[in-house]
């Protein structure tokens, strides 16, 4: 079937004399997950990872990912005559790189401009000018291969309340526009969900686990205009948009509207997510300031309303988690749990919760090896049925009204041998210690990974990706622009230096192919601590609470130190939670956090 639809779209591109097409994952606004619709580079290569790039010449197809989807690409792309590229291995070259080397000179080069952001279009450009290489953008060739393609999303908007959100619209529109006016611009383009759904304190159903709503915005010093489906607006929040001075206008309208912005007016817009169609539709005598949206900045520093109310969500999540580990732990060896059944029991103990609206991503189940693949979801072709051995890692988080939940936590189901201990241990002494840093104002994640990472280096193992990821509030539960990860990576707006409000996740992990997957993971938040002659300390507190199985820990790995934080966070998962449970429930919660 891949193959037919690969042949179908290389005839497509004859017709419309193109040597090669491009096909990210991606919607008109570069989010990171995307709906349904948006769905091409899946139905084109089958992979279904969330993060990955094809590309379709004449006589070849690649497909380009990161180190969390190396092992389920290898799989999902077998057979199909598309060629993994493995990003950031040595030797691999980057798309801009193979398009040089394949493209003949004075050919054609094609995407939809409206999938691929500015930054990435311009580089491509200039990056095969020297070959006179044209670029058309204007053609989405997948649109006629996908005959039953789903229609885009019609789903309501609702209005987020003070009291979740802690600022009003009017507020936050006013600290963009004095961040316009620091940059000297009088108009900013804005297309990216989260931002927009952060600024007009609005959420919907648009894209699974994310509650945003596709929109566009344009801020200008007395007016603010979102372009989207205003079937979607209730008249409570049209006439609160109202107020705050906010015009409606239809979704596809940005492309006429950024199109008759004056030549001689400054444009504050990220080309990195500003798409490729609405850049070119700019003025050419326009001027560009091509900076970060200011509402990443300002939306990653939750406020003291926020901080209070994420609180309030973890402890409900946690409530959540822990009945799902207890009646995982008592239950095992007696009734049939697969990967699935697991996951859909964990869902249903959520939505028991006050305030719960959907989960925050597509929960990982995964038995033994399965859970080697980071970002593994349970089908009913790998639905694996849990037994009395090894271990089952369990990635999952919610949406609730007084915020977004992720957590990671690896669950002993039977006898497990002594290198699993071992690397168990590791991964929680790793996230322990990076918890646990005091640190002082102006870092950044890259200087305190190393914490995380050190004991997981001591065994000459390492994993493919970052320590950890910003998280929104009721918004994308990954979220830029802090993070964890030893190296720069480009694509990752990770890199920021860490302020009070902000949240992190803290998750390291071992996964070795074949074998096993471990991953343990809270989310922190960041405080000042005290200042001196020295700066500014900082520190982190636990926002996540739940048990950690001691089942799997080997504490003759562990310094005093790391057993102190252990017993310490154990001691505050059961004062916070016991209060919830039932009788058994609590007497199993007071043995699995127990001292040790």
């Amino acid at each position: 079937m891949i193959k037919e639809r690969i042949e179908h779209l290389r005839a497509l591109m004859a017709k419309n004399h193109m040597e090669a097409y491009i096909i990210p994952t991606a919607d008109f606004h570069e989010s990171e997950y995307v709906g349904n619709y948006f769905k091409t580079r899946e139905f084109m290569s089958g992979f279904t990872g969330s993060a990955g790039t094809l590309v379709v010449t004449l006589t070849e197809a690649g497909l380009w990912t990161d180190g969390r989807y190396f092992i389920q690409a290898a799989r999902q792309l077998a057979d199909t005559g598309i060629t993994l590229y493995k990003m950031g291995e040595e030797g691999v070259p980057s798309i801009e790189e193979f398009l040089s080397k394949k493209l003949h000179q004075d050919a054609v080069l094609g995407f939809d401009g409206r999938v691929v952001n500015a930054k990435f279009g311009l580089e491509l450009k200039e990056k095969l000018e020297a070959q006179n290489i044209t670029i058309r953008y204007d053609k989405d060739l997948v649109d006629s291969i996908w005959t039953d393609r789903p229609a885009l999303p019609k789903e309501p908007a609702f209005l987020l309340d003070e009291k979740y959100a802690g600022r009003t619209t009017a507020d936050k529109l006013q600290d963009i526009r004095k961040e316009m006016d620091k940059l000297g611009t009088f108009v900013h383009i804005i297309t990216t969900l989260d931002d927009i759904a952060w600024l007009f304190n609005i959420r919907g159903n648009d894209i699974a686990y994310n509650p945003v709503v596709l929109s566009y915005a344009v801020i200008t010093p007395d007016r603010a205009y979102i372009f989207l489906n205003q079937e979607k607006l209730s008249e409570d929040i049209k006439a609160k948009l109202a107020a705050d001075k906010v015009e409606l206008k239809d979704y596809q309208d940005i492309y006429t509207f950024v199109a008759d912005l004056s030549p001689q007016t400054f444009v504050l817009l990220d080309s990195k997510k500003v798409n490729y169609a609405i850049y070119k539709n700019l003025n050419r005598e326009i001027t560009i300031i091509d900076a970060a949206n200011p509402t990443v900045l300002f939306k990653a520093i939750k406020n003291p309303v926020e901080i209070e109310n994420l609180r309030k969500a973890h402890i409900k999540d946690g409530i959540a988690f822990t009945k799902f580990m207890y009646w995982l732990k008592t239950q095992i060896g007696k009734t049939e749990i697969t990967e699935i059944s697991a996951g859909d029991y964990l869902e249903a103990r959520r939505r028991e919760q006050d305030g719960f609206i959907e989960l925050s991503f597509d929960t990982i189940c995964a038995y033994k090896a399965n859970a080697a693949m980071m970002h593994y979801s349970a089908s009913q072709g790998s639905n694996a049925v849990l037994k009395q051995e090894g271990l089952l890692l369990v990635d999952s988080g919610g949406q609730y009204y007084e915020g977004t939940t992720d957590i990671t936590r690896t669950i002993v189901l039977g006898k497990i041998s002594g290198e699993l201990k071992m690397h168990f241990t590791a991964v929680l002494r790793s996230m322990l210690n990076l918890a646990g840093a005091k640190f002082l104002h102006g870092c950044i994640g890259m200087n305190l990974d190393i914490l995380a990472r050190g004991p997981i280096w001591d065994m000459n193992l390492d994993y493919k990706c970052g320590t950890g990821h910003g998280v929104g509030y009721l918004l994308n539960v990954h979220e830029a622009p802090n993070g964890f990860r030893w190296k720069k990576v480009p694509e990752r707006n990770d890199g920021c230096v860490l302020e009070e409000g902000m949240v992190t996740t803290d998750e390291p992990g071992v996964y070795i192919e074949g074998s096993h997957g471990i991953r343990t993971e809270n989310e922190l938040v960041c405080h000042k601590g005290e200042k001196n002659e020295y700066g500014q300390f900082m520190y982190f507190e636990h926002i996540t609470f739940a048990p950690i199985d001691l089942d799997a820990v080997d504490i003759s790995y562990m310094s005093p130190v790391e057993r102190r934080r252990l017993n310490d966070y154990h001691k505050q998962v059961y004062e916070k939670l016991s209060p919830y449970l039932t009788p058994d429930e609590k007497e199993w919660l007071k043995e699995y956090t127990r001292a040790v």
